[in-house]
């Protein structure tokens, strides 16, 4: 015998259903980021109706009796904080609009969501990264230059694809880099990055790939191509760092960002001033690169605590 269907889920008030509306309308919000608002509203409105609270009657002690519940039931942080701010902007519209008076949710905060740590490769992890890239065909050229620069001076995804010819000075070992809202900033190119790029940029590399004729004017100023010519997309580096990290046995781990973490850590490992990273990784606050502090300090303990002799004390029946 079949089972019954699961019941359906009651429908939402209609203040929170114009309030939907009012999202794809006035906010051009996305259908996925409406369909999470509708599944957090609908489980909000639910636990009102099971206290016998009405929506316009809501009061500060509830919404916090609401969060309270979330964290009973085990949600992470970052679950409670999603479903928080939409029931914070639910109560801020309500009262725009004239449906209550006050909002109850101006003054409840939004649980604080513990910032995970970045996940770095080892210097061992990255030397075996970087050995996947074999031969010196254009190809394996190109791609032995990407990984090499988006370590070596840890890059974004979208700054490495945006590179042009002019923004290198092999000579001088610089590389000029646009990162967010458009900032430039000029970068140090290593040792191993920049032969790299002189490799690619060659006769035997970057040169085999030019096209009999450009499909766009910018492409021809692009430092790294695709095998049609093209400047590589963000998506193609991408895809050229996933299968090394695959071929390397790291697998899902690797991704252009975990080599600007990696980048980040070693550097400090091996004592970089942290102002000096902010500088080369083109973060706008120093609290962003502190980050990679944290990460540093666990590596030192570890390494501290399984080296010294007088680092852990010893149990005792």
């Amino acid at each position: 015998m079949a089972a019954d269907p699961a019941p359906a889920p009651p429908p939402l008030p209609l203040e929170a259903e114009e309030f939907l509306t009012w999202l794809v309308a006035e906010r051009g919000r996305s259908p996925n980021t409406l369909a999470a608002y509708r599944r957090d509203l609908r489980a909000y409105c639910g636990w009102l109706a099971e206290h016998a609270v009405a929506l316009d009657g809501v009061a500060e002690h509830d919404i916090n009796r609401y969060v309270a519940h979330l964290r009973d039931l085990g949600r992470a942080p970052s679950s409670v904080a999603r479903a928080l701010v939409a029931v914070r902007a639910l109560h801020r519209f309500l009262a725009e609009e004239g449906h209550r008076e006050g909002d109850p949710a101006a003054v409840v905060d939004v649980p604080r969501v513990p910032r995970g740590l970045p996940k770095a490769l080892t210097e061992a992890e990255v030397e075996r990264l970087l050995a996947q890239v074999v031969g010196d065909e254009p190809p394996a050229r190109r791609d032995r230059a990407i990984l090499e620069v988006l370590y070596g001076t840890g890059v974004r995804i979208s700054e490495l694809v945006g590179l042009s010819l002019g923004d290198l000075d092999l000579e001088a070992g610089l590389m000029r880099v646009y990162g967010k809202g458009a900032k430039e900033r000029v970068v140090p190119l290593g040792r191993f990055a920049r032969a790299a790029l002189v490799a690619w940029l060659g006769p035997d590399g970057r040169e085999r790939l030019l096209p009999q004729r450009w499909s766009r004017r910018t492409d021809a100023d692009a430092v790294f191509l695709n095998q049609r010519g093209a400047r590589l997309s963000r998506q193609g580096a991408w895809g050229i760092v996933r299968r090394y990290g695959v071929a390397a046995g790291l697998g899902a781990r690797l991704t252009p960002h975990v080599l600007r973490h990696s980048c980040a850590t070693h550097m400090l490992d091996h004592g970089a001033d942290i102002r000096a990273v902010q500088e080369l990784l083109g973060h706008a606050s120093i609290s962003t690169t502190q980050v990679y502090t944290l990460v540093s300090t666990e590596r030192l303990r570890a390494v501290y605590e399984s080296a010294h002799p007088r680092a852990r004390l010893e149990t005792r029946d």
